[in-house]
C-alpha cells in the first residue's frame, strides 16, 4: 500500500513523501529543504530511503545533501541535468523505471520548464509526480524549452487514465484559475472549479493533487489544440494580472 503525504515549505512549494508500507521505504519528491522533510518522516515513523528529483532548480533539490547525509538515502534524477544536480546517485531518462519497494515508477521526459525535466508515473498507485511541468489549471514557465515541447508534454500527460492523481510542486491553482477564466470565459467547468478553489484557499487548505480528468476539463494549456495556441496562452499567462 502506498501512502502520500504533502509537506508545504517555503512560500508555495509542496514536497511529497511517498511511503510503501510493505517494504518500509519512503521517497521524498523534490525536497527544497531538509528540515521539514526529516521532521515529517520522523513524525510518521517513516524511513527515507530515496529522493526523486524532477529537475535541477534549487527549490526542488536544495534539501538533497542534508537528507542524504542524515538518512543514507539514494538520490535519483534526470540524466540530462546531472551536471546541475551534483548529489545524484542514479541518472534516469525516458523509459527507465525506479522502484519503491514493490512499486514501479516509470520515468518520462517532459522538457520545457527545464531542458532535462522528467516526471515519475506510478500506474499501480494511479499517481504522477510532475514537478513544474503540469499544474492545476496551468503549466510551467518555458525557462529552457519551447512551446512545442510543452505541447508534447501536455499530450503525454492527457493520455494517462483520467483518475491519475497529479502531484505538482507548487500551490499555484488560484492564480492559474484566474487566468483560465480569462482564457476560456465560457467554460463552466472552470467557473465551478474556481469556486471550489477559492473556498479551499479561504480556509487555508491545499488545492492539489489534481487529476488528469480535471485538467482535461479545466486546464487551458492541456486543452490547447495546437502548439501556436499553447504558446499564445503561455505568453498571455506570463503577462496576466488578475
Amino acid at each position: 500500500m502506498i501512502e502520500i503525504a504533502r509537506i508545504p515549505v517555503l512560500t508555495d512549494n509542496y514536497i511529497w513523501l511517498v511511503h510503501d508500507g510493505e517494504s518500509g521505504e519512503t521517497a521524498a519528491i523534490d525536497p527544497a529543504v531538509a528540515g521539514p522533510v526529516l521532521a515529517a518522516a520522523e513524525a510518521r515513523g517513516w524511513r527515507i530511503t530515496q529522493i526523486w528529483n524532477t529537475h535541477w532548480h534549487p527549490d526542488h533539490t536544495g534539501g538533497n545533501a542534508e537528507i542524504r547525509q542524515a538518512t543514507g538515502c539514494t538520490v535519483t534524477g534526470p540524466a540530462a541535468e546531472a551536471e546541475r544536480i551534483p548529489t545524484l546517485d542514479r541518472l534516469v531518462a525516458e523509459g527507465d523505471v525506479v522502484h519503491l519497494g514493490g512499486h514501479a515508477a516509470r520515468v518520462i521526459d517532459v522538457p520545457a520548464h527545464t531542458a532535462g525535466h522528467i516526471a515519475y508515473l506510478m500506474p499501480a498507485a494511479k499517481a504522477a509526480f510532475v514537478g513544474d511541468t503540469l499544474f492545476a489549471m496551468g503549466c510551467g514557465r518555458l525557462f529552457e524549452g519551447t512551446a512545442a515541447e510543452m505541447f508534447a508534454n501536455m499530450r503525454k500527460l492527457e493520455a494517462l487514465p483520467g483518475d491519475t492523481a497529479v502531484y505538482c510542486a507548487h500551490e499555484y491553482t488560484q492564480s492559474n484559475g484566474r487566468y483560465a477564466l480569462a482564457a476560456e470565459p465560457g467554460n463552466e467547468a472552470i467557473a465551478r472549479r474556481m469556486a471550489e478553489v477559492d473556498a479551499l484557499r479561504a480556509r487555508g487548505e491545499a488545492t492539489v493533487p489534481t487529476t488528469i480528468a480535471l485538467e482535461r476539463a479545466t486546464n487551458p494549456f492541456m486543452r490547447a489544440a495546437s502548439i501556436e495556441e499553447l504558446a499564445e496562452r503561455r505568453a498571455a499567462k506570463d503577462s496576466f494580472r488578475g
